[in-house]
């Protein structure tokens, strides 16, 4: 069978060559189209490729009756109605490892530029100044690096800052101590630590709840008078207010910011006349290298999708049809789920994930750990690069030691999960079941059995087991105007520790769950999203 790509916004000719390669695709390139001629056009292809130039909007998809593969030539997927796409069963596919070095790399330009004031004395020379006197600079060996989040990049980072002979620490919770001593980072277990340690202080974080404005004001006012501070992660995970006011009076030396909280950014900026403020395009994957690379990357997945079937790499492939991904997605959802509980109830670092699957699937046990793997790290890598096919690499690159084991099937179709998690001297189980095409149930928190659905905002609480508990909590949630759809109460032994499994409509504010968490009866409190 032959199938049809589209490839539009000059991807590279080496993403291109491999496509054109498989004798089973027929490739078209053009330029950017306007998006009424793509939408004429996109009814006769079974795939697209394209970077973050052409919206790939819920009227094309829908447009697009043969569609089946979207490939992003990039990280993002901000382009693609990734909703619809996984409604409709096509697959969205994305290069999430392509710009690792590139980023590395602007970093240690962007550095080099305010330790040497780089910036400023091209500035001067092109008005004809000769200001030697005043642009002396520093070295970078022996000086301390501190770098918030161990990760792909960050590991690219520490790895290239030994080479200049620094010194490193660093912070991130979700990175065990083995990758920490592989990389050579003395690992702080507090973020404040790190930056009273720090001559340069980089990020090297997804932006999420936890990470949004985490370098504030007072996070900067832990930093050294001499420090440099560079941000080519994500905008809004530093305060840009608190740096220019910590510029502006001389609290810090300078810093580089390759991103910003809106993109692009305004003309008229309080940023761009910012003293010693080095500022650059988000230029982090913009390198031929890099270009090159995602778009080897997007057009693999897009032509093993289409001509083998593979959709392990799609974004959303829990959601997708395709031989063998559709008889395991609600199970693929379940362990998505479980791992999402279990990270919740073992916050810091994470070293082990085994899965145990009980059911007759061979091929089960592999893509179900994948999908665990997936749901335990989504609020700690950037969603948008978390996905079946990259977890495993992710969870390596962590530290995390993972496994899996397949024991005989339960009686009457029923098929089980349990996910054991240890960070450190802690550890926790969590289970779940799905009965024939049924959406999963979770059924086992530690060492307590429930019976709960996986959906909208579970709450667990550890409580005394003593009369009058579920009434206090029940009216605390209602005069917080939760509505609860399900609430299971386990126990082991009668006046001793229960838990109870509550499934809310909204998630609860953090005014609301710590008044949970301070009733007399309730001895921990957590919530975790499970949609």
């Amino acid at each position: 069978m032959t199938y049809r790509v589209l490839v539009t916004d000059e991807i590279d000719p080496d993403g291109v060559a491999l496509l054109r390669s498989a004798p089973e695709l027929e490739v078209d390139e053009v330029p950017t189209l306007p998006a009424a001629e793509l939408l004429e056009r996109i009814g006769g292809y079974d795939g697209i490729v394209g970077r973050s130039a052409t919206r790939i909007s819920r009227e094309l998809l829908e447009q697009g009756e043969r569609l089946r593969v979207v490939g992003r030539a990039g990280v993002g997927v901000d382009n693609v109605d990734l909703e619809k796409a996984t409604q409709l069963g096509i697959a969205v596919l994305n290069a999430p490892g392509g710009n690792t070095v590139s980023v590395a790399e602007l970093a240690f330009g962007v550095l080099l530029a305010l330790a040497r004031n780089v910036h400023t004395a091209a500035t001067s020379m092109e008005r004809g100044a000769w200001d030697r006197s005043r642009l002396g600079g520093i070295e970078l060996r022996g000086r301390t690096m501190a770098i918030i989040g161990l990760g792909r990049i960050g590991g690219e980072v520490a790895r290239r800052a030994r080479g200049f002979g620094m010194e490193l620490v660093g912070y991130d919770p979700y990175v065990s101590a083995t990758r920490f001593e592989d990389l050579g980072v003395e690992r702080y277990d507090r973020l404040a630590t790190a930056l009273e340690k720090a001559d340069v202080l980089t990020l090297h974080v997804p932006l999420t709840s936890e990470t949004q404005g985490m370098i504030g004001p007072a996070e900067l006012a832990r930093l050294r008078p001499g420090t440099l501070v560079l941000n080519l992660a994500r905008g809004g995970i530093i305060a840009e207010d608190a740096l220019m006011d910590a510029l502006r009076s001389s609290r810090i030396a300078g810093a580089a910011l390759d991103v910003f909280a809106g993109e692009p950014l305004a003309a008229d900026h309080p940023l761009r006349s910012c003293p010693n403020l080095l500022l650059t395009p988000h230029l982090g994957a913009s390198t031929t290298e890099a270009q090159r690379s995602v778009a080897v990357e997007a057009c693999a997945a897009v032509r093993d999708a289409l001509v083998t079937g593979d959709l392990s790499a799609a974004l959303n492939a829990a959601g997708v049809g395709g031989t063998g991904w559709a008889e395991l997605r609600s199970l693929l959802e379940l362990a998505d789920r479980l791992g999402r509980l279990g990270r919740t109830l073992l916050p810091g670092a994470l070293n082990t994930v085994e899965l145990r699957y009980a059911g007759p699937r061979e091929e089960a046990p592999r893509p179900l750990l994948l999908a665990a793997l997936r749901g335990a790290l989504h609020d700690v890598v950037d969603r948008r690069a978390i996905n079946l096919v990259n977890a495993q690499h992710v969870a390596t690159e962590r530290g995390i030691e993972t496994a899996w084991t397949q024991v005989a099937g339960r009686t009457e179709g029923g098929q089980d999960i349990e996910l054991r998690m240890d960070g450190g001297d802690r550890s926790v189980r969590v289970g779940g079941a799905v009965f024939g095409d049924t959406h999963g149930r979770i059924t086992r928190i530690g060492s307590f059995r429930v019976d709960i659905a996986p959906r909208g905002t579970l709450l667990v609480l550890r409580n005394r087991d003593v009369p009058g508990v579920i009434g206090r909590v029940g009216t605390l949630l209602g005069e917080a105007g939760v509505n609860i759809a399900e609430y299971h109460q386990a126990r082991l032994n009668a006046g001793g520790e229960a838990l109870a499994a509550v499934s809310v409509d909204s998630p609860l504010t953090s005014d609301t769950l710590d008044r949970l968490s301070h009733l007399p009866e309730v001895l921990d409190a957590r919530q975790v999203q499970m949609d």
